[in-house]
């Protein structure tokens, strides 16, 4: 059953969940900082897309395939976190505007949709959200519907931030010395990030 105690729980628990660091957030501001915030949006786009999608997989059994072999779930990870650590590798000196502008581009809509399939930390989300706040007792459609649809309202506005948040920082970047701490700190956080899914205990 839906009730506004669950609403607001659920909420909480997605806003926490999408505005701290991992490995979208570190994409999208990567992505702020080299392209601005107009050019990011289709990242920022696809990752609610994708993420929905994986929501709703869950929502509707697979995360019962997870508990069933659950060496499915260990692989997923292991791959997952070595992809982060590669993308944390990449991360260093990647925040140079004039060179990256003419040999790169932002991450398109369905790139974005499809690295969540491959990002650990959205399937530890979509699986410990179904586990603590699917509405008992409800219809498998309109659960699964509500749980997709308050994962988007509140994924936007969360990863948004991040993305505004490179384009702000963009114009300070002809300072060498604080790319590079930008540089690191974000690599950091990748790194961390892939740590702490390769440890995860479901």
């Amino acid at each position: 059953m839906i009730t506004w105690e669950l609403i607001l729980a659920l909420a909480i628990y997605n806003f926490i969940m999408y505005v701290t660091p991992g490995p979208n957030n570190s994409i999208l501001t990567a992505s702020g900082i080299k392209f601005g915030f107009t050019r990011s949006i289709p990242n920022v786009l696809g990752i609610p897309t994708g993420h929905g999608l994986q929501l709703a997989l869950v929502c509707l059994g697979l995360g019962s395939l997870f508990i069933r072999y659950p060496i499915v779930f260990d692989i997923l990870r292991y791959v997952g976190s070595a992809y982060i650590l590669y993308l944390a590798y990449k991360m260093f000196g990647s925040l140079n505007i004039t060179k990256t502008e003419d040999r790169s581009r932002p991450l398109k809509y369905y790139e974005a949709i499809l690295f969540q399939f491959v990002n650990p930390k959205a399937w530890v989300i979509c699986s410990t959200a179904v586990t603590l706040y699917y509405p008992i007792n409800e219809n498998i459609i309109i659960g699964t519907l509500f749980m997709v649809i308050m994962s988007t309202l509140v994924n936007i506005p969360s990863i948004s931030i991040w993305a505004y948040g490179g384009s702000v920082i963009r114009q300070y970047l002809n300072n060498q010395k604080l790319k590079k701490f930008i540089e690191s700190v974000l690599a950091i956080l990748l790194i961390l990030t892939a740590v702490s899914v390769f440890f995860y205990n479901a």
